[in-house]
């Protein structure tokens, strides 16, 4: 299994590009599919941490033969919520549905009052 962890990003740029640079190092090189597709959730886990959650105080990634991880820790303790989406753009709610439907797995562990862990899976 290969790992990295990464300074926790401000933007949800730098954790596209955190993934991006993870996924580079591999080899075998994952699917193009697979590439975009942590990318995508790295950027939607980091933009709802920053958005919802007070920030991001992890970022890592991880691999093994059949799997993509991205881990994102965040000071709230409280679980994403799936909203209605707002059609106009201004309030979002299609970040958490996204995650749900492109990750094989999540799985959120809190830490009591000190925050969560989002584990967002894929195949590789």
């Amino acid at each position: 299994m290969s790992s990295e962890a990464t300074p926790p990003p401000l933007r949800a740029s730098e954790a596209r590009e955190a993934a991006a640079a993870f996924v580079a190092k591999l080899n075998p090189a994952p699917s193009a599919r697979a590439v975009q597709n942590l990318v995508l959730l790295s950027s939607e886990l980091v933009t709802n941490a920053i958005r919802y959650a007070g920030g991001v105080t992890a970022l890592s990634f991880g691999a093994d033969q059949g799997a993509l991880h991205v881990r994102v820790v965040d000071p709230s303790p409280a679980h994403p919520q799936c909203r209605v989406p707002d059609l106009t753009g201004r309030t979002g709610g299609f970040g958490w549905p996204m995650v749900l439907r492109l990750a094989s797995s999540v799985t959120v562990r809190r830490h009591g009052s000190q925050g969560k862990t989002i584990l967002a899976t894929l195949a590789r």
